[in-house]
């Protein structure tokens, strides 16, 4: 009964911040004048990764490395297979290859970046901190890139921003805030629910890791993608998905080894790391290729997701 609840109401949270999360990042863009994929870059993708955060920061220190890396890697094949292919066979998503190039190159130095440490099986604290530097440059340039097209534009329209523009900012900011924060609460629930009943049936930390962990904390991304995909913002469902895996690689794996360093179980380079480079390569030829993705697309991410997690139980 206290699992069902604890479903139930991580669902109706996760509903309810993915609505105001979108909301709110995409009027904040348009008052602060940057793109909606930056605003999904950074305020969308980075604010839903907080659940990858902290689940890897508390199983690092409480020597359970198998779900620390493993909710990373987990979390971004699902991000792509499962949350990119659910949203865009809602509804396909529809962006210029030449708008996400530079973003889905970072992506796919993040991928390397987790192959180059599932390879060597440990990432200690000078490691880390290299990552977390990475992602602070990215992020920097992705900004100072911003400024200069918004300077232009300024100095075209010659129109400076009114005091009322401020204070609606001030609401949107709220906004995204409390949706990012109802998400986390809700997948924490809905998190806490699922690994209770999994290890009643004695599934391996790695396996939960991948699986229920994973799909739990990239639930704030799901409702995020979907509602960006359903109002027509498919840059802010894009740039979600990309801005989550450059940050869970960087941020999250950086982050948590600078506070306690990770050994990396040796299961997860037989198999998840490929399908992570994978899934980030069928990605890149999807978005260069189609110019989005397509429902017929989407049902790909699908299934092979779906054949991923049954080869995980199975095996």
């Amino acid at each position: 009964m206290i699992v069902t609840l604890l479903i139930l109401g991580g669902l109706v949270m996760l509903a309810v911040g993915g609505e105001s999360l979108v909301r709110g990042a995409v009027g904040a863009a348009r008052i602060l004048g940057v793109s909606p994929l930056l605003s999904g870059l950074v305020l969308v993708g980075f604010g839903t990764s907080t659940p990858e955060l902290v689940t890897s920061l508390i199983a690092a220190m409480r020597h359970a490395p198998g779900i620390a890396v493993g909710n990373v890697v987990g979390s971004n094949i699902a991000n792509i297979l499962l949350i990119l292919g659910v949203t865009s066979v809602i509804a396909p998503i529809f962006i210029r290859p030449v708008v996400i190039r530079r973003d889905m190159i970072v992506l796919g130095l993040s991928s390397a970046a987790a192959l180059l440490a599932v390879l060597a099986g440990f990432i200690d604290r000078w490691f880390g901190g290299l990552l977390v530097a990475v992602l602070v440059v990215y992020v920097a340039l992705a900004y100072l890139r911003e400024r200069r097209r918004m300077s232009v534009e300024a100095a075209a329209a010659d129109t400076p921003r009114s005091r009322a523009d401020l204070r609606v900012l001030g609401k949107f900011l709220l906004m995204t805030v409390a949706g990012i924060a109802l998400t986390v609460i809700g997948a924490r629930l809905l998190v806490s629910g699922a690994i209770d009943l999994a290890e009643g049936f004695g599934v391996s930390q790695t396996i939960i890791g991948l699986t229920i962990v994973a799909v739990g904390t990239s639930l704030p991304e799901l409702m995020a993608c979907v509602v960006a995909a359903l109002r027509r913002h498919p840059e802010v469902a894009v740039g979600n998905v990309i801005g989550s895996n450059i940050y869970n690689v960087f941020g999250v794996l950086g982050v948590t080894a600078m506070v306690y360093p990770i050994r990396i179980p040796p299961e997860i380079a037989h198999l998840d790391i490929w399908v992570l480079l994978g899934a980030t390569g069928l990605l890149a030829l999807f978005l260069r290729t189609g110019g989005g993705l397509q429902r017929l697309e989407g049902a790909a991410f699908l299934i092979a997701y779906i054949a991923y997690v049954g080869f995980l139980i199975v095996g």
